[in-house]
């Protein structure tokens, strides 16, 4: 199997090795340089399939020093970008090494495979005709609703990634913003103790409150009921022009109305802006 020069993205495992695919284990074995997230990872990799290969680090610190150097590298060689494990790019730096080799004429090709993302959603019994991948959660409460608040009006399945220190009180959150929709956590996908719960966001709150979960872990949301209309747009605008006439709990009943959200969190937030 030969390639051309190019920036090849490289998919590789989520957590069982023997899911890398054959042509991925050739393009590793063609490149010229390997650039990894985590030597340390992408090592035990390598050493895995027998290659040895020259590693250069690429991270989100990375700057247009390393970047300009992978492209023109990339020009004439074989080079492979890979994350610690999964799809590049998917949450993971990457974005504006592929933005600098188009822009440098140099060719991208993708090397696809395995994507936590798309894993969780195949087996986690939620709707998948449309979803969206919006990364991580905020770390602080305060950002973490507002994010919430924002994503909840889209018809449309939510997946995150999240840690296991944060998963009971972002699913608290989840509970308090979108009340009873069916939540999903998938933990350690591909691997010995791989597992997919189902339930509310409440429920697998309590769950997860009692015992911290190890792993990496996808989050999914189901979207909202069909039955309830939902409005599109910016909630704290609405709020803001609700709050000018009513009250905050008249105005928070009848935006979490209009935009399909729990009544008490948008009462949260109003009673926040009323303050400001």
């Amino acid at each position: 199997m030969t390639f051309e020069s190019g920036l090849y993205v490289v998919a590789t495992p989520i957590g069982n090795l023997a899911d890398i695919s054959h042509r991925a284990i050739e393009l590793l074995k063609a490149a010229e340089i390997v650039a990894v997230e985590d030597s340390r990872v992408t090592g035990k990799l390598l050493h895995h399939l027998g290659i040895k290969k020259k590693m250069r680090r690429y991270n989100d610190h990375s700057g247009g020093v390393e970047r300009d150097s992978l492209v023109a590298a990339a020009r004439g060689g074989v080079v492979a970008l890979v994350s610690d494990a999964g799809t590049p790019l998917i949450s993971d730096p990457g974005y504006k090494l592929v933005r600098a080799a188009r822009d440098a004429g140099v060719p991208v090709f993708t090397i696809p495979g395995a994507s936590a993302v798309t894993a969780a959603l195949s087996i986690c019994g939620l709707p998948t005709d449309r979803f969206l991948f919006a990364g991580f959660l905020p770390n602080k409460a305060k950002a973490r609703v507002e994010t919430l608040m924002e994503l909840g009006q889209i018809k449309a399945t939510l997946v995150f990634y999240e840690a296991g220190p944060r998963l009971a009180a972002s699913l608290a959150a989840i509970a308090d913003t979108y009340g009873d929709r069916e939540v999903a956590v998938a933990r350690e996908l591909t691997k010995k103790f791989e597992e997919v719960v189902t339930g509310t966001a409440a429920e697998l709150a309590a769950r997860y409150a009692e015992q911290e979960p190890k792993g990496e872990i996808v989050l999914i949301i189901g979207p909202p009921a069909d039955d309830v209309a939902t409005e599109t747009g910016d909630v704290d605008a609405a709020l803001k022009e609700a709050l000018e006439t009513m009250s905050a709990a008249k105005a928070a009943g009848a935006i979490a109305k209009r935009f399909g959200l729990e009544r008490n969190a948008v009462y949260a937030r109003a009673t926040e802006l009323k303050a400001q």
